[in-house]
């Protein structure tokens, strides 16, 4: 039986920013897309070119993807001109982007008081916008903003904005619940309805979740002709969000009633790191990953002590949905934490170890890691600091340096000019060898202190780590109070472009950051090959 293909669009980038709370930075950007990249998903937008220094820097010099085609959000020509003498439109098309994915007004309501223009211009610059993009060689979107709230107050010119931009050449035109207002039964009615004068084939839904309705809408959406999703991880989104993206993969892809209908780019292999994908955008938020989100989350598969539990042991297929290992994540039974081996050697292979699931250096490995967990570190987001407790176990990581001790000093003074700043001043002794060096900096703040007083002098290494940049900096405090503990994430670059984080957790936030920094220099040492 041949399957329909469903395509997949992302807007963690764009749409996802707009949640409270949420603020990426450039090295975010490209990290997310990388990571949506490799889960198989077919378009990423990236963000408003022109809108932002942000946005437009990051567009400026794209992200290198391996499947996902790029995306550029922005409105439709503004009335009373040209497409070519748009601004708006000039910064999409100066854009590096693959595709153009423009917004129209499609609520009469709106094209009058909000955009101030007659309906038939509204259609003009839908039509103008679509031909120009394609004119310059780019594939091009039609997002019809409040598309079933303007259908219900006025379906034909709804109807007319959608014709309008299918006539035009749009590969795809998608109908947004920009509100997130409209129920499922509404959804699929109204998309039959305009699947009678729109191929399914072009018509796409983008929902926000303000009942609680985004996946179920964009089900509902699919069953009545949809072939486009479009969505966000983890649900970001304005407001309560966009519908999620880490639900609907595994729903299409699972699901009897979709997965014998419908294929999508995301493969068996690449649903196997959903969770973590998942849990990584959360580490990048510098927030809890969701305990109880649907498939992916630390409770999803987790059962308490008592009849369920022993039965889960026995026959675990008639209390789970889903295989957990099929999604990344794995069964929790709270009276004995059993499974997690499966997880380990995935993670061994993927930093080039192989070993027998008997080996019993997995299981030594898995007990770290527990113990390490119970105390606050995550390696969701830090897989340097990962890859370097396993090959810790494996004896493959040689002793480069040695912290005898370090000093951090915070000073509030006025300096030459007579303001009043604040000093961060450190002091490193390390031993290489039968060697002592002891080096000091001043630095922006107490940890930039520190890592330049680390990596002013490392003797014989000094060589392998002068390309280094420290890139972002992220703090989570657990269980508050004068006992606090401080998880720190670091992620450092070098000069090739290859990035990495890693994790450090104590009650002293100072002790937590310096061993997230030792851990970043030994994983370069490392990976050059450093003796």
């Amino acid at each position: 039986m041949t399957r329909e293909k469903l395509t997949l669009f992302d807007t963690t980038l764009r749409d996802g920013a707009q949640m409270a709370g949420v603020d990426f930075s450039l090295a975010d950007k490209r990290h997310i897309a990388a990571l949506l990249d490799g889960l198989g998903v077919d378009y990423i937008e990236g963000g408003y070119p022109g809108a932002n220094p942000l946005d437009t820097e990051f567009f400026a010099q794209r992200p290198k993807l391996k499947v996902a085609r790029f995306a550029a959000f922005g409105m439709t020509k503004r009335a009373g001109r040209s497409a070519a003498n748009d601004p708006g439109v000039a910064s999409l098309l100066r854009a590096d982007a693959d595709v153009i994915a423009f917004v129209a007004k499609a609520w009469d309501f709106h094209v009058h008081v909000a955009l101030g223009c007659t309906l038939q211009e509204n259609l003009e610059n839908i039509r103008q916008s679509i031909e120009t993009a394609l004119a310059k060689g780019r594939e091009a979107i039609l997002d019809c903003e409040h598309f079933f709230d303007g259908f219900k107050a006025n379906r034909d010119y709804a109807l007319s904005c959608a014709k309008t931009a299918y006539a035009a050449g749009a590969r795809w035109i998608v109908l947004c619940d920009t509100n997130g207002g409209t129920l499922p039964h509404e959804i699929a009615k109204i998309v039959e309805e305009v699947a009678a004068h729109v191929p399914g084939s072009h018509i796409g839904i983008h929902a926000h979740d303000d009942t609680g309705n985004a996946v179920a809408n964009s089900l509902a959406a699919v069953r009545a002709g949809a072939r486009h999703i479009q969505g966000a991880l983890n649900g970001l989104g304005e407001r309560c969000g966009n519908a999620n993206l880490v639900s609907l993969i595994p729903t299409l892809l699972l699901k009897r009633d979709f997965a014998e209908k419908f294929e999508i780019g995301v493969t068996p292999e690449m649903l196997a790191t959903l969770a973590k994908v998942s849990h990584t955008l959360d580490e990048l938020l510098n927030r809890a990953p969701n305990r109880h989100a649907p498939y992916v989350g630390a409770s999803a598969f987790a059962t308490k002590a008592g009849i369920h539990a022993s039965a889960v042991m026995k026959e675990p297929k008639t209390y789970e949905h889903i295989v957990p290992e099929a999604v990344g994540n794995k069964r929790r039974l709270l009276v004995s934490d059993q499974a997690g081996k499966s997880n380990i050697l995935a993670e061994l292979e993927r930093i080039g170890v192989r070993l027998g699931k008997d080996d019993s250096r997995v299981a030594r490995l898995l007990d770290e890691v527990k113990q390490k967990e119970s105390l606050g570190y995550a390696y969701e987001g830090a897989e340097a600091s990962f890859e370097l407790l396993a090959r810790r176990i494996l004896g493959q990581v040689p002793d480069y340096f040695e912290v005898e001790r370090f000093r951090v000093d915070v000073e509030r003074r006025h300096n030459a000019q007579g303001e009043l700043v604040s000093v961060a001043e450190a002091v490193v002794k390390v031993r290489i060898g039968g060697e002592t060096l002891i080096s000091a900096a001043e630095g922006e703040g107490p940890v930039n202190a520190l890592d330049l007083a680390l990596r002013k002098d490392l003797g014989k290494y000094q060589r392998f780590i002068e390309d280094l940049e420290l890139v972002d900096f992220r703090v989570r405090i657990f269980h508050g109070g004068t006992d606090a503990v401080t998880r720190v994430l670091i992620e450092f670059r070098a000069g090739s472009g290859e990035s990495w984080s890693t994790v450090g957790v104590s009650a002293n936030i100072i002790d937590a950051s310096f061993q997230a920094l030792t851990d970043a220099i030994t994983y370069k040492l490392l990976k050059s090959g450093a003796r």
